[in-house]
């Protein structure tokens, strides 16, 4: 079973992550490529918060309900050249980028410290003059401790030193890593009452073992690897350049091998694997561990889990049998590619136009304002976010989430109470767990303390390098720590929400509480059918096909009956199979199992938030607006939502490693909803109708 967490791919102000310390982003595909003619452009929503010209009247609902939706909108406008998808997301993205980028600008001067800090680390990466000027002098001494390793426990140092929390198992659901391991800290899932480090598998250039495996496209993208790698290789003034890529690529060809694949990297019971310090040596032979662990800080810890226990033990094997000198030119290819937004514009370029151009299909680079304020936002994230909340968020918009939260998590569980197919058993443990449930709303309680953490306005990537470590050390002090239930791993100016299963707590940041999603001059229904629709999404994550996993303590503990689990399964495979019927393009369809958490999530949160605001509307009238019932309006709220396009390349990607299932499938949920259907005279015959015995009902 899959963990599914977040509401979309991670986004952090817009998701123009640079990043090189902080790592290529995966592609946030949503939505299939179009013909587009005009630049993407904010909607003009009507009196009641709903974009009616972005509609295709001419298309029935019942045949493709996010044409009818979002068709002219898809037809009319342009994905930016600097974006693989753009949609609702990013038009909110937009619009908190600006606020950030003022925030940042204005606190170059300022006279507080605190302030001063993230002022000058976006000023060092715009210092394009200065960075140009030092050259390659910032890389050179991490190249020269990678050529000096000798022998194979020198490379176990250097590879535990260069450990870093750049993972998320279940919150963020991030696998992906460039560096040998990922590390995740976090609440064991074992043992809730402690913190744990969770092992992950990494070490590839691409994003997933299938970009080294397979055949055709795959093929092609591996030649374009291995030039880009020789690229890199030759401007860093190393020699031998071609000869040195293909031993790289050989080398991460043959740790693709050993990775799991990401269904079975998804499945939460499958990485549950304590393992103490010393199972290292004896299930995982080859690698120094007590040279990794003590470079890696790590040296006094215990208790692990270990994600991929094959891959770890693949890795390990090949950190003995493949030659050192294969090993240090892989590990200085890296050190390049991670610092080459940092470095001169040569380097920069030519890392986007591998993983931006050839690998999303994205034409052109972001503007470099927009780079710093993401980079920014990875490395002092909640020092920003402190002052956007000051700014940009006000008590009403979090009082009215909050209420709407409130009357969401009712309306879960008496749902619940009304399942005919649950024994009373399984019963009580659910709204045990929905009774536990806490939610965080805007921003977190207290603010973390970055003044240990030294920035230089003429150092940019020594700066994202420092941030990066400070980040890991704060991370493994937790180890040995009491729980901090109030962390959030996910920033006030982020476009998404997050259930956190481990502590049964949901986090809804700031950024996300406004239009097209939440709009305070918003009629009620558009307000439940986006943002309340978010609400009950991340709920249901907490009974989705992972989130099920968890009791209301947050442990890893089957509380189902053997009959109940049955029939939520059923339930779960019938879903599996409507999404798989889903394809953008030929040979290429949606992975029903792998998108499943996500699915489930979709279909019982936007139930759930129906069913609340039908009880926050009684002993009101109804309304038509504009010629619009409330329940049409709740369903094309939820479903312009999902509005988005993606270049091919980038959906492709998606299809392949996303746990989400593109935008335009995400808004035909409403087939599987009862009230649907009179809503929009939806009838047999029509593509997305289904009969009532085919709808499915997870809760």
């Amino acid at each position: 079973m899959t963990p599914r967490h977040l509401l979309l791919p991670l986004m952090i102000g817009a998701a123009l992550a640079t990043t090189g310390c902080n790592r290529e982003p995966a592609a946030t595909a949503q939505d299939a490529p179009a013909a587009a003619s005009q630049p993407a452009a904010t909607p003009q929503l009507g009196s009641f918060g709903f974009d009616a010209a972005g509609m295709d009247r001419s298309i029935a609902p019942g045949d493709d309900f996010f044409g009818y939706a979002n068709g002219t909108w898809v037809k009319n406008t342009e994905i930016p050249a600097d974006r693989s998808s753009h949609g609702s997301f990013h038009v909110i993205a937009e619009k908190t980028l600006a606020g950030t980028r003022a925030i940042l600008e204005e606190a170059g001067s300022a006279t507080d410290a605190g302030a001063r800090r993230i002022g000058d680390y976006y000023a060092a990466f715009m210092d394009e003059a200065g960075i140009e000027a030092r050259g390659l002098a910032p890389l050179q001494p991490s190249l020269r401790a990678i050529a000096g390793i000798g022998d194979k426990a020198a490379l176990a140092r250097a590879l535990g030193g260069d450990l870093r929390a750049d993972v998320d198992l279940l919150n963020a659901t991030d696998f992906y890593t460039d560096r040998m391991f990922g590390l995740w800290v976090s609440v064991d899932l074992l043992q809730p009452d402690r913190v744990a480090p969770y092992l992950v598998q990494g070490g590839l250039g691409m994003p997933d073992r299938d970009f080294y495996l397979e055949g055709g496209r795959m093929a092609e993208l591996r030649k374009a690897y291995t030039g880009y790698v020789a690229q890199m290789l030759e401007l860093a003034g190393i020699d031998d350049a071609a000869a040195r890529a293909q031993r790289i690529v050989a080398l991460e060809t043959k740790i693709a091998r050993t990775h799991a694949t990401q269904e079975q990297t998804n499945d939460i019971e499958a990485g549950a694997n304590a393992w103490k310090q010393a199972d290292f040596a004896s299930k995982a032979p080859g690698m120094d561990w007590a040279a990794f662990l003590d470079a890696a800080g790590l040296a006094g810890q215990q208790d692990f889990i270990v994600w991929q226990p094959d891959a770890v033990a693949g890795l390990s094997k090949l950190v003995a049998s493949e030659p050192l000198d294969t090993w240090k030119d892989y590990l200085a290819f890296h050190a390049i590619d991670r610092a080459a937004p940092y470095l001169p514009k040569a380097l920069a370029d030519a890392r986007f136009a591998f993983h931006g151009t050839t690998m999303n299909g994205t034409p052109q680079q972001s503007d470099r304002w927009k780079r710093a304020v993401a980079d920014a936002n990875q490395a002092l994230g909640e020092a920003i976010g402190r002052i956007y909340v000051e700014r940009h968020f006000d008590a009403n918009t979090k009082a009215r989430a909050d209420e709407m939260a409130r009357n969401i998590i009712a309306a879960f569980g008496k749902r619940i109470d009304a399942l005919d197919w649950m024994s009373p058993q399984t019963k009580a443990e659910a709204k045990a767990k929905v009774e536990g449930m806490s939610v965080d709303m805007g921003y977190p309680s207290k603010w973390r303390d970055y003044s240990a953490l030294e920035i230089r306005r003429d150092d940019a990537l020594g700066n994202a390098q420092r941030a990066e470590l400070f980040e890991y050390q704060r991370n493994i002090a937790k180890l040995g720590k009491p729980v901090d239930r109030s962390e959030w791993a996910m920033l006030p100016q982020t476009i998404n929400a997050m259930n956190v299963p481990l502590e049964n707590r949901l986090v809804f940041p700031a950024a996300i509480l406004q239009p097209p999603f939440f709009d305070g001059a918003a009629d009620d229904a558009v307000n439940y059918g986006a943002i309340g629709a978010v609400i009950g999404h991340e709920i249901s994550h907490s009974f989705d096909s992972s989130g099920a996993l968890f009791d209301a303590s947050g442990k890893l503990r089957n509380w189902w009956t053997e009959e109940d689990l049955r029939r939520f399964n059923a339930a779960g495979d019938a879903l599996v199979a409507q999404y798989e019927q889903y394809s953008p393009f030929p040979g290429s369809k949606v992975n029903g199992r792998l998108t499943l958490g996500e699915n489930i999530a979709d279909v019982a949160g936007l139930a759930t938030a129906h069913d609340a605001y039908r009880l926050s509307q009684q002993g009101k009238p109804e309304q038509v607006l504009e010629g619009f019932t409330p329940d049409q309006r709740f369903f094309l709220g939820f479903a312009q939502a999902w509005r988005s396009k993606a270049r091919e390349q980038a959906l492709r990607n998606s299809l392949l490693t996303g746990v989400h299932a593109p935008g335009m499938y995400r808004a035909q949920t409403v087939r599987n909803l009862d009230a649907w259907y009179p809503a929009f005279d939806v009838q047999p015959g029509q593509a997305l109708y289904l009969a009532p015995e085919q709808r499915v009902k997870v809760w």
